[in-house]
């Protein structure tokens, strides 16, 4: 996914995802569009990415929509927690490797 945005038209036939399943998503709110030039709706790597894994979640596990919008939200907290995570250790590897070096 090397460019920045990428028309709705594009991730339909690139990625094989039903053009009205990416409509209902962008109605539902779980996918929000970057940009609009004219009648032509784009969308960033990011939103693509929620896309993709939403039409997992509905074809192949058989969750509905609200069960999507759950389920994505909980995945970005859990990697924001896990950023803020790595960020700690990070604090505490210096801090001992500091206190190591004073001695």
């Amino acid at each position: 996914m090397e460019k920045e945005f990428w028309t709705i038209e594009e991730v339909a036939a690139t990625y094989s995802i039903d053009r009205d399943f990416l409509d209902e998503l962008e109605r539902e709110e779980i996918i929000c569009p970057g940009c609009e030039q004219g009648d032509v709706t784009t969308l960033s790597p990011d939103e693509i990415e929620k896309a993709l894994f939403a039409r997992t979640l509905v074809e192949e596990m058989e969750v509905n929509l609200p069960g999507v919008e759950v389920i994505l939200r909980m995945r970005e907290q859990m990697l924001e927690m896990r950023r803020q995570f790595d960020q700690i250790l990070e604090d505490l590897a210096s801090q001992i490797q500091r206190r190591f070096y004073e001695q």
